[in-house]
């Protein structure tokens, strides 16, 4: 089977791997252009194609700005794809879906229909479920509708973070792939339309999205940390600066909420919510490097009563 793989971050790059490494044929990658990052704003590939190079991979690269280009629809279209393998990428236009003559499969982190959309990690976790997985599903028109192929439960951890659970599934998203593409190939995989019961959105976070509503009960909070652990990253103002906070658990006790009711060196920093107290066990004052919450209390030696938000 002739193989075109899209992709653009790192949470694409085991997938990349998986299909060069299978018996299938890749004949092309497609990602972003080369954008400047860093201090120095210096031109960076992006990770899909850095491995492209790291791998010795002897496949052609196609970096358009628009799928929509004239020139990148022709140079598609002369790869004569059978599969497009689409992994953490643009919504392709309808023109390019028609390009392959056994349609194009995505790995979406998320137990579809729920959670459709760009964070569906994040929305997990935040939402406080204690199970998510890995959809690959034939693409379609509609965003994250397509026919289902394999689905895979895992369950998430009380303390997991996004960014740890990030990193399970696109292991597991590759080993997936890999397996819908063969049992396609064999015939011995058939497609599962979804239905509309349980859907469920999953919208790009913004940086306010992390901010602490410290009314809301000490697990909502909790979930939200974790959710947002790394990007966008939970904050919460402590006199008139902004702190992050990177992780946190439930304690025990009672509080008004967004108010000190614990604070020394050992136990560390304990505020309450509006159900519960939350202990925060790494904080980051702005500016500064990221500490325990009983560094934070020795450092700037943190009082009973002051308030947080």
């Amino acid at each position: 089977m002739r193989v075109v793989f899209m992709g653009t971050p790192d949470f694409a790059v085991p997938s990349l791997v998986s299909v060069a490494q299978s018996g299938h044929d890749l004949v092309g990658v497609v990602t972003r252009p080369d954008r400047p990052r860093g201090r120095g704003q210096q031109m960076q590939p992006t990770d899909v194609k850095a491995a492209v190079v790291s791998l010795g991979l002897d496949v052609p690269v196609l970096q358009p700005e628009s799928l929509r280009d004239e020139n990148f629809y022709a140079q598609l279209q002369a790869l004569e794809p059978d599969l497009l393998v689409v992994v953490a990428f643009l919504i392709l236009p309808r023109s390019v879906l028609a390009i392959p003559k056994l349609g194009s499969v995505n790995v979406h982190p998320s137990l579809l229909p729920k959670y459709r959309g760009a964070a569906p990690i994040q929305w997990a976790i935040m939402n406080g479920e204690t199970e998510t997985g890995v959809t690959i599903f034939r693409l379609s028109p509609r965003v994250d509708a397509g026919d289902i192929l394999i689905q895979q439960k895992v369950a998430i951890g009380d303390d997991e973070t996004a960014g740890e659970l990030y990193e399970r599934l696109k292991v597991m998203g590759a080993e997936l792939l890999i397996r819908a593409i063969d049992g396609m190939a064999d015939g011995s995989v058939i497609a599962v339309p979804q239905t509309d019961a349980g859907v469920s959105r999953a919208p790009k976070l913004e940086k306010e999205d992390g901010e602490i509503d410290w009314s809301k009960g000490a697990g909502d909070i909790h979930n939200l940390i974790r959710g947002t652990n790394p990007f966008p990253g939970a904050f919460t103002l402590w006199r008139n600066k902004l702190l992050k906070v990177h992780r946190a658990k439930v304690d025990t006790g009672m509080g008004e909420a967004g108010i000190v009711i614990g604070a020394d060196g050992k136990r560390g920093l304990v505020v309450g919510t509006g159900e519960g107290v939350l202990a925060l066990d790494e904080v980051q004052p702005a500016g500064k490097k990221r500490m325990s919450g009983a560094d934070f209390v020795r450092g700037y030696r943190i009082e009973v009563g002051e308030r947080f938000g």
